[in-house]
């Protein structure tokens, strides 16, 4: 197997339209590509899943840890979805390439994950308006401290074709620099849809077909990927193998997962260690099922755009009554952001105009022109809760256009304190609430970053069966 990651000099690099041409056009070889995305991002992953085929992975060394993100990877190439090893793994990176979340440290960066692994990395940068200048930045990322092991260099965003052969002279005349591997004239690539957070999704009806064999046609037109393949790390899978499952016990429940257009954001490893301990995974969609699946023993509603769907979720009445009757048996359900707003009053839109959700946490959300919160926090339960008891941390990330409006009444509970992940020793704030076997919150959890997150939930479950 060989693996290699996609970094930036920047964010706007490029990163993200290569990556997925680049595995497009593996795929065309006959190659099983692994995909994995560095950092908690939601959306790119879900546009290298469809391109793929398989389920990509988050690597983040700050929520997980080092030994997590090892492990997680080498699992996941090594069983991919359809119980075939990967031939290649790619993995795009965050940001620039040493952009960590530390100003002292490449801590959590692109260059840090690809350390970790031991792979190396594709580096591009924009070209735009320079020639020798584009060395010197190259040779500067290249000499940092700490700097990873580079496979090769691309260029984007060249005015010309006559630019980018110049920008290949200037790096091929310049010694100790990585391998050249071509340069992407600019609107040479087609743009993907809007990846404003919040606004667009990425679907199969955005990224179609034919987008996807245009992002390979220009990939393969443009970089030498038979340089990229050579380049890219040969790794023994059978070496580093280990065995993920957090779970000493088994629990054979029944967990409804919410999966549509308006929910589908989830750490894929979230609902893998919930397999592996057992569950049975049932996915629902509160946009066009009636009702709840029968059986459920809890229900977990993730993230998404429920206020781009608020009409046809708002019109599912069916759906929302079946939600309050599973809340109101005293059954676990666990939501998170988008989950949140759906289990919410209701949601008011940007224009204004209220749209009727479950009405299980008795507060609406108004939907912002400006995000409300985004970044990695550690959470600290401070009352028992199904996610843990008090003291239990967990570490996750916030990324929300929606804030919550009105006063909750006395029988809900806060949950947690969080803290900033650059600010672990700051003041707490309040997030997350819980009643009963509810529990709401803006924060997306990674079960990996605490084993006991997943052994409380389950645990919670157990208490009413």
């Amino acid at each position: 197997m060989r693996a290699l990651a996609i970094g930036g000099t920047s964010s706007g690099s490029g990163k993200t339209s290569v990556a997925l041409g680049l595995v497009a056009a593996l795929r065309r070889r006959g190659l099983s590509v692994q995909t994995f995305k560095v950092g908690p991002d939601f959306l790119d992953p879900t546009y290298l899943s469809i391109v793929s085929g398989r389920k990509c992975y988050n690597l983040d060394l700050w929520m997980t840890g080092e030994e997590y993100v090892r492990e997680l990877f080498f699992n996941a190439a090594e069983k991919c979805s359809d119980s075939k090893q990967a031939d290649v793994c790619i993995v795009e990176g965050v940001m620039g390439l040493y952009d960590g979340i530390f100003t002292d440290s490449d801590f959590g960066s692109t260059a840090s994950v690809a350390k970790t692994l031991n792979i190396p990395v594709f580096l591009l940068s924009s070209c735009k308006a320079m020639a020798r200048s584009f060395a010197a930045i190259i040779s500067g990322f290249c000499s940092f401290e700490g700097a990873p092991e580079f496979a090769a260099v691309g260029a984007n965003f060249a005015g010309s074709v006559r630019h980018g052969n110049i920008i290949k002279k200037v790096v091929t005349s310049v010694p100790n620099l990585p391998p050249f591997a071509g340069t992407l004239v600019r609107g040479a690539i087609p743009e993907l849809p809007s990846r404003h957070l919040g606004l667009v999704s990425a679907d199969t009806e955005l990224l179609s077909s034919a987008l996807i064999s245009e992002l390979a046609d220009s990939v393969e037109e443009t970089f030498d990927i038979d340089l990229l393949l050579d380049r890219a790390k040969e790794i023994s899978l059978h070496s580093h193998k280990e065995n993920l499952d957090r779970s000493h016990k088994k629990y054979e429940y029944n967990i409804g997962i919410a999966m549509d257009e308006a929910f589908h954001f989830y750490y894929p490893d979230n609902l893998d260690a919930l397999e592996e301990a057992g569950c049975r995974l049932v996915e629902f969609s509160p946009l066009v099922d009636r009702e709840l699946p029968e059986g459920l023993d809890g229900v977990y509603i993730g993230g998404g755009y429920p206020e781009c769907k608020a009409e046809e979720l708002a019109s599912n009445i069916s759906m929302l009554q079946s939600i309050r009757n599973f809340a109101e048996s005293g059954k676990v359900i666990y939501a998170e952001c988008g989950g949140l707003m759906y289990m919410s009053q209701g949601i008011c839109a940007h224009n204004g105009e209220m749209f009727d959700m479950c009405g299980v946490f008795p507060v609406r959300v108004k939907m912002l022109e400006r995000f409300k919160t985004l970044g990695y926090v550690e959470a600290e339960i401070l009352s028992d809760s199904i996610l843990g008891c008090a003291g239990v941390k967990i570490r996750g990330h916030e990324y929300h256009y929606s804030e919550i409006v009105g006063e909750l009444p006395a029988e809900w509970k806060l949950s947690y304190g969080l803290r900033f992940g650059r600010d672990i020793d700051g003041e707490l704030r309040e997030e997350g609430f819980s009643k009963g076997r509810v529990l709401v919150s803006y924060l997306h959890a990674n079960f990996a970053s605490n084993s006991m997150v997943l052994e409380s939930f389950l645990d919670s479950i157990g208490q009413i069966k």
